[in-house]
């Protein structure tokens, strides 16, 4: 078995030029509720009117079902064990979760870590492949530069190199086979639903609307969500943390829940290694659960929770950082989880 170094290596360069020098016009904030907002809403309100005659409970339960799978493969797996390696995984484990993360449809594994590991390099600097501060902070510019962020930059003919961002991923045999199978779990992922709707109803009426909703719903929603980390969250919301440069990762409650706690991204960009991004009491962070509850079965080891201090010597001096108190324990369970040395280290 060979083993797999996840630790985020130095991409940076000190020659980088900042993408942003001022703050956000209050019109740039028009342009991203119009622009990222409001196309949530009218999918929200399109499952009332569509209940009954094109939704039904089989649909959202293959709906949730995947979107889950695949989602905290994203966040579990793709983001926070190989991007970062905030824990360490057993050798069948490290496989499901490459397996789930394509599942989402978001690319290849070593891709998708490449690109992540570029950004963080390289955060709203030249070389940061999707910063919405790209095109200025005009609004013009940031209506233009959102749009990139969100969902243009996949469009560019130049990718990440491979090589220099994710070599321990080409090196593994296991993350090097999930990797070229990706176009096949993403058959999987588009077909699957249509299948185990058709079987369960045993009609093609279930396989259509199983279609609809378990898989383009699914990962459109899926999509716009991982996208919005990457627009929203470095535009707009809270930062009560220091993070490096140019960076202006935020924080965005709204998000927490269907991204599975990545929309706590300021406290991410505080410590990308930390497995859980919702430090702060009250920040639901449900990957971060998902990690606790692969610990506790000791699937995972090693893992880098919040330590005390880590994050207090990053706080800003701001009212809402002052305001707010970390947690610097995986969970407020009422006790049954106390750190240990592991959960102390640095």
């Amino acid at each position: 078995m060979t083993a797999i170094d996840t630790r985020t290596p130095d991409h940076s360069r000190t020659d980088a030029k900042s993408l942003l020098d001022e703050p956000a016009p209050r019109s740039a904030m028009v342009v991203l509720v119009i622009g990222v907002v409001v196309p949530f809403i009218a999918l929200l309100a399109a499952v009332p009117i569509a209940w009954g005659w094109g939704l039904s409970w089989l649909d959202v339960t293959l709906a949730a079902a995947f979107y889950l799978i695949s989602g905290f493969g994203v966040t579990v797996g793709f983001h926070r064990y190989f991007t970062h390696g905030a824990f360490k995984a057993q050798r069948w484990l490290r496989v499901v979760l490459a397996v789930a993360g394509s599942l989402s449809v978001e690319g290849p594994l070593v891709q998708w870590v490449a690109d992540h590991r570029r950004h963080h390099a390289f955060a709203d600097r030249e070389g940061d492949p999707h910063s919405p501060w790209r095109f200025g902070p005009t609004a013009a510019g940031l209506a233009k530069g959102l749009f990139f962020a969100h969902c243009g930059w996949l469009f560019e003919r130049r990718s990440t190199n491979r090589s220099r961002f994710a070599p321990d991923l080409i090196a593994d045999p296991d993350t090097n086979r999930v990797d070229r199978l990706f176009p096949t779990l993403a058959l999987v992922s588009v077909l699957g639903p249509a299948l185990l709707g058709g079987l369960l109803t045993w009609s093609w009426y279930g396989a259509v609307t199983a279609f609809f909703w378990a898989t383009l719903v699914r990962i459109a929603l899926l999509h716009h969500v991982t996208w919005s980390i990457n627009s929203i969250c470095h535009v707009y919301g809270e930062r009560p943390f220091a993070t490096k440069g140019a960076d202006r990762a935020a924080n965005f409650w709204p998000l927490a829940i269907v991204s599975m706690g990545e929309s706590w991204h300021n406290s991410h960009h505080a410590d990308p290694t930390c497995a859980r991004h919702g430090v702060m009491r009250g920040q639901l962070d449900p990957s971060a659960r998902v990690i606790w509850a692969f610990e506790r079965a000791g699937w995972a080891s090693q893992v880098r929770w919040p330590a005390a201090g880590r994050f207090e010597s990053r706080r800003l001096d701001t009212d809402s950082a002052r305001s707010a108190q970390t947690d610097p324990w995986p969970f407020n369970d009422g006790g049954t989880h106390r750190p240990g040395a592991r959960d102390r280290a640095g």
